[in-house]
């Protein structure tokens, strides 16, 4: 992936501050694309926003607080992106919730927040992306970030494996829908990843459970992710849809 691939794209990045979030602003940044970082917080209380904006300037990033399980919010952040760069190029959504428990102990309440966070969000976005493209011509991409929980069986995440699960078939019934509207469509599935100061805090037990767990013999890094995402998001997939990408360092195979 060159530094030119993202260049003048308009990308909004959901779920901007967290782990994968952050990491994909840095990167796309760095790539030449234009930003819409979109989280819960307040600017004001975020760090991060003010780097972003001391190293890349107010033309390259926009900060949206909005909630994107509330359809309301999801609308008026399309519309400021819109408002901000007269365009919206690429989406790439990593809103989730995990309210994880035994299916015979999750309440109503978890699993309806667990699903409401992980597959309503991945709906909204999915869908006012889209018609923010569409009236443009020109087409666009979307990512919506999915898990390896969503195709592997694990305990405790009924809800979590469930809806992601459902951001899947979202993506391959998107991608259906879209694909003459020159819109791509395709699920990003992550396995287990940690960023530096979370791997080394790791016991070594821990540590070990993974290099069992996967081909690689190690967690991945928000980074390594994230490549595949500016991929998907870049004119080098303009042949690619419907699709799901596994970085899971084949964890997948190691069951």
């Amino acid at each position: 992936m060159n530094g030119k691939q993202l260049e003048d794209k308009v990308i909004w990045i959901t779920g901007a501050l967290g782990m994968l979030g952050q990491s994909a602003v840095s990167m796309f940044l760095e790539r030449g694309a234009r930003i819409a970082a979109c989280d819960l917080l307040a600017e004001e209380s975020v760090p991060e926003v003010a780097a972003w904006r001391r190293t890349y300037g107010d033309d390259r990033l926009q900060y949206l607080q909005a909630d994107m399980t509330r359809e309301s919010d999801v609308q008026k952040a399309v519309a400021s992106v819109l408002g901000w760069c007269g365009k919206l190029d690429g989406a790439y959504h990593n809103v989730y919730v995990n309210k994880a428990w035994s299916i015979a102990n999750q309440t109503l309440d978890d699993w309806e927040d667990t699903v409401r966070g992980t597959l309503t969000s991945a709906f909204l976005v999915c869908k006012h992306a889209a018609l923010a493209m569409l009236p443009a011509g020109y087409g666009g991409t979307i990512v919506l970030t999915s898990s390896i929980l969503g195709n592997v069986p694990a305990a405790n995440n009924g809800a979590y494996g469930a809806a992601k699960a459902g951001v899947e078939q979202l993506v391959r019934i998107a991608a259906l829908e879209y694909a003459a509207h020159g819109i791509r469509v395709n699920a990003l599935v992550p396995g287990d990843f940690k960023s530096v100061a979370v791997r080394a805090a790791a016991s070594e037990a821990s540590k070990e459970t993974i290099r069992k767990a996967t081909l690689i013999g190690r967690s991945g890094y928000p980074g390594e992710v994230n490549e595949t995402a500016a991929f998907l998001l870049s004119d080098a997939a303009s042949y690619v849809t419907g699709s799901r990408y596994l970085v899971t360092g084949g964890f997948e195979l190691c069951r």
